[in-house]
């Protein structure tokens, strides 16, 4: 993407009202006004909280809000030039149980209070496949320890991925810290038994890895704090 095409896009951002892009000294300091009163102030009702954390291109969020309209769905990602197709599509569709917040996923207990929200969605993270970058690894034990900072008691966490690798290394994980694994499957469109919304629609690079045979895997799972 050409840096002019960054720039209208950043600005477009800003003139959506489902966009929040803090500064980082606001979020660290705990000033990110939403922060706990996500349903009162922005989504103005009660219905539970779904968060997508690395939400790329915004496809599945605004998938899931068009799916579940008496659930809120909030897209996270440091790239806002990436949300702003889904930012866009949710606005000129007038949805309004969908948003995007541009920050680091290590931030998110600064932007969630704790047990604000019901659900976290990880989809197609980057598997961080070299030992040197385990700490980036999404489902690692310090990104768990911080789910459980923002998620409600019974909250649960779905990761839907490519990766054999990342889908093997977080059942693997999270069987030896004794989370309970809700469910599991390593090859969604082929075995049966799938949640609806795991097979319900595809992000763009999703239906590029089911063109070239990859098994697409999920994992849904609670977190014991």
């Amino acid at each position: 993407m050409g840096s002019k095409n960054k720039l209208k896009r950043f600005k477009e951002n800003e003139t959506f009202t489902n966009v929040f892009q803090p500064t980082r000294e606001e979020v660290v300091s705990n000033s990110f006004p939403l922060r706990g009163k996500w349903n009162a102030d922005f989504f103005k009702n009660d219905n539970p909280i779904v968060v997508e954390l690395g939400c790329g291109k915004g496809e599945y969020a605004v998938g899931l809000a068009e799916r579940f309209p008496n659930k809120n769905f909030i897209g996270v990602d440091i790239k806002g030039a990436r949300f702003w197709r889904g930012a866009k599509t949710a606005v000129e569709s007038g949805m309004h149980n969908v948003a995007f917040v541009r920050t680091q996923i290590e931030l998110i207990n600064h932007i969630f209070a704790e047990n604000e929200v019901d659900e976290i969605w990880i989809t197609f993270p980057d598997p961080q496949i070299k030992y040197k970058r385990t700490k980036h690894r999404m489902t690692n034990s310090e990104f768990l320890k911080l789910y459980t900072k923002i998620l409600k008691k019974d909250g649960v966490v779905n990761l839907k991925t490519d990766s054999e690798f990342m889908h093997g290394y977080t059942l693997g994980l999270l069987h030896g810290e004794g989370h309970e694994v809700v469910y599991a499957n390593h090859n969604v469109y082929r075995n049966e038994g799938s949640p609806e919304e795991v097979t319900a629609f595809q992000t763009f690079y999703e239906k590029q890895y089911l063109e070239q045979n990859k098994a697409i895997t999920f994992i849904r799972f609670k977190i014991k704090s």
